[in-house]
């Protein structure tokens, strides 16, 4: 890949490509927690709060599954549109295997897009990072501790003594 502009182009292509699935990402994970904190919050004096919110964490987990693969089949067509591999299934096994770090299909792009896998990678890196701090965020804010069961707290002398 001596061309600079064999380079040139996997950047023009990737960066929007990274910028549209990163704001995609965001305002999936944004809606689904307008109306997630809607819900739970109806919800949340129920006696059997804690399997329902083993229940919504079961369908955030989908939800965020959903979303990474509709980034993954974004790229994917992006590589299909640009000749960058042969069919839209090989393209999207590629990008699947490219967006999670996988990377261990016998599938490769064509020479002239090769840096466009590696940019993907990067792309996957930012995405799940996004989706991990959204999860924790939501156990924290969702199932805060006092709430969990087994919980026993700290006693007030303990917290006066962690103060001091």
């Amino acid at each position: 890949m001596n061309d600079v502009t064999t380079w040139d182009s996997n950047w023009a292509w990737s960066v929007p490509l990274i910028v549209f699935t990163v704001i995609f990402h965001v305002v999936g994970l944004g809606l689904f927690n307008v109306k997630s904190d809607q819900i739970l919050a109806a919800m949340r004096a129920r006696r059997n709060y804690d399997f329902i919110f083993v229940f919504f964490m079961g369908i955030t987990v989908m939800w965020a599954t959903f979303l990474h693969a509709t980034e993954a089949a974004v790229w994917a067509g992006a590589y299909r549109g640009l000749g960058a591999i042969g069919d839209y299934k090989l393209a999207m096994l590629y990008s699947l295997s490219a967006i999670t770090t996988y990377g261990h299909s016998d599938l490769y792009l064509a020479k002239h897009w090769q840096l466009m896998g590696a940019i993907e990678a990067l792309n996957g890196i930012m995405l799940f990072g996004l989706t991990t701090a959204f999860i924790y965020g939501m156990i924290q804010r969702v199932w805060p501790i006092e709430k969990r069961r087994g919980y026993k707290g700290t006693s007030a002398a303990h917290r006066h003594e962690a103060v001091e």
